[in-house]
């Protein structure tokens, strides 16, 4: 196995508005844990005539970081819905293409949210059918293996852990967590 000495950490946090700070904690707790915290740049503005460059940049910068990293550090925090931030299912997908290890975190507010199915129901609607089935309102099937996440990020990870707080967007704990069993998975 590789060693894990550097660890890309995904989530929503370059959408945050203290999206620096944010990172710096991050990185922070990477470092006392002995590891190093590989963060995407805060997403601050955009330059109007020049966009396409600008995302093709921000693309490559993040994969060469992604390819970088000895392991991965998922923050699945629901993010603008039921799901985590898109760009963090997408890492993770190119951290298990590359086999580096993953831990995973899901900060939520109240226990009613823990299932994956339970945040579709919030966020968008969901009902069961006469089947038993739960649909959304377009009659698409919701994926409901009681599970935190869906079911390939939930699998992907080795370990995920499920954290209720008052502030789902900054708490840290499920990383300290991440970092405990990568450290333990690291030896």
């Amino acid at each position: 196995m590789r060693p894990v000495r550097s660890i890309w950490l995904a989530g929503p946090e370059p959408w945050l508005p203290d999206a620096q700070a944010q990172g710096a904690r991050q990185r922070a707790l990477c470092a006392d844990n002995g590891f190093t915290g590989l963060t995407a740049p805060a997403i601050v503005e955009t330059q109007a005539d020049n966009v396409e460059v600008q995302a093709r940049e921000l693309y490559a910068e993040r994969m060469a970081k992604l390819r970088q990293a000895d392991a991965g550090i998922i923050n699945l925090t629901p993010f603008r819905g039921p799901s985590c931030a898109s760009a963090a299912a997408f890492e993770a997908g190119v951290l298990a293409g590359l086999g580096r290890p993953i831990m995973a975190y899901v900060n939520i507010a109240d226990e009613s949210e823990a299932e994956y199915v339970d945040r579709v129901e919030v966020h968008v609607g969901a009902q069961r059918d006469e089947h038993g089935v739960w649909r959304d309102g377009d009659g698409c099937v919701v994926e409901d293996f009681g599970l935190p996440e869906t079911l390939m990020l939930w699998a992907e990870a080795r370990r995920l852990f499920v954290i209720i707080t008052d502030n789902p967007l900054h708490d840290l704990t499920g990383l300290e967590m991440c970092l405990e069993a990568l450290a333990l998975y690291a030896e």
